[in-house]
């Protein structure tokens, strides 16, 4: 059992459990540097036409008899979106941690990341998907901008399903400029609205990131034996669940990641596979990782 999971389940304030998890990081989201007329060197390169002579080198003028204008690097700030999946699904709860559900868990590491923004300067918003709404909390920068995220992730209960295509396509309205986008969900759904919006945000050149969470439960099939179970996001039709149904059930859910992995590396999509039980600190580290690429596991 992961402490610091289990922390998350019985904290009822995120920013203890964010504090928590965020201790000892030392994670950024982007590598945030990018050339210009910055303050940290970086090298010389040859005088062109149009380059500011203040930033002529004129000691190495007197060394080499040519100009050389001092490269350097500045910081660089986008624009970070957290993406919550809160649809009935997520209630699904952990069989080892009393308390902890997959939306309690996704909450916890989008609250992570919206800190690690906050820490480095960048600006940040959040947008949670459910039922026949997509509700969205404008991007900006600072504290304060860290407690309206926070307060609403806390707010946030899970129900219904996933918005239809008309309404993401018309909340996804900060695709004007590249950013970062962190989506945390379960991904049962795909194709789905929410898969369409990612993949069109990747081709406008989007740093797109999604983290699937499931219980250990649902990756090992390790349900009660004989059991009913009922789609929270479906009918009322109950589904029968037992040993004798399980090999089938891991085919089927082997095949189903599968698919959306595969598409997810076409789209050059990173995609992290997790469990609710895992420390959210390991979880973080690969899901910010840099050289993350589509299908990551």
């Amino acid at each position: 059992m992961s402490a610091s999971a289990a922390l998350a389940a019985h904290t009822t304030k995120l920013s203890l459990a964010v504090r928590h998890v965020l201790a000892g990081l030392g994670h950024g989201i982007h590598v945030g540097r990018e050339r210009g007329a910055g303050v940290e060197f970086s090298e010389y390169r040859a005088y062109a036409p149009g380059d500011e002579w203040r930033r002529v080198d004129w000691k190495l003028l007197a060394r080499a008899d040519r100009y050389f204008v001092r490269e350097a690097e500045r910081d660089s700030h986008v624009a970070v979106w957290l993406v919550l999946d809160a649809t009935a699904s997520m209630l699904e709860p952990s069989r080892s941690i009393d308390g902890l559900n997959k939306l309690g868990y996704a909450r916890l590491l989008l609250a992570c990341v919206g800190a690690i923004a906050q820490r480095q300067g960048d600006a940040f918003g959040l947008v949670v998907c459910q039922g026949e709404h997509a509700h969205f909390t404008p991007a900006a920068r600072g504290p304060r901008q860290l407690q309206r995220v926070l307060a609403r992730l806390e707010a946030t209960q899970a129900d219904g399903r996933l918005p239809g295509s008309d309404t993401l396509r018309a909340s996804l309205h900060f695709t004007r400029s590249p950013g970062v986008v962190c989506v945390a969900g379960d991904f049962l759904d795909w194709p789905s609205p929410l898969s369409e919006a990612l993949i069109r945000l990747r081709s406008m050149r989007h740093d797109v990131r999604a983290v699937c969470l499931q219980t250990q439960a649902e990756v090992d099939g390790a349900f009660d034996t004989a059991s009913s179970y009922r789609d929270p996001e479906g009918d009322e039709s109950m589904v029968r669940f037992g040993r004798d149904l399980r090999a089938g059930y891991l085919r089927n859910r082997a095949a189903h990641f599968d698919t959306v992995a595969l598409q997810c590396r076409r789209h050059d999509l990173p995609f992290v596979q997790a469990r609710i039980e895992q420390p959210p600190g390991d979880v973080l580290r690969t899901l910010l990782r840099p050289s993350l690429r589509g299908g990551g596991r």
